[in-house]
């Protein structure tokens, strides 16, 4: 089942996925969208090119998008942007 997203929610879910300290949890904690339902948004969202460029990035040493590859001393990342984007009261904590 693909979860339908507005086009502001689609625009959030694919800039955080190209932020690189922008955890894949951060985005399923925000939109309750997994790992792989990521990759599906922004393989129907993206040109081929873009998606493969992202693709390689994420999984690159340069990338931490996954809590795993992260340093422990990042605890969380707030873009400083997040609450004029989302309007997502989340990002006030």
């Amino acid at each position: 089942m693909v979860k339908e997203f507005n086009l502001i929610q689609t625009d959030r879910i694919i800039e955080m996925a190209w932020e690189d300290r922008t955890p894949f949890e951060a985005i399923e904690f925000q939109f309750g969208i997994s790992e792989s339902e990521v990759i599906d948004v922004m393989r129907r969202e993206l040109k081929p090119s873009s998606f493969r460029l992202w693709r390689m990035r994420v999984n690159s040493g340069v990338s931490q998008k996954h809590l795993m590859k992260r340093n422990p001393e990042i605890e969380r990342f707030k873009c400083t942007r997040q609450r004029m984007i989302s309007h997502n009261k989340i990002s006030k904590r």
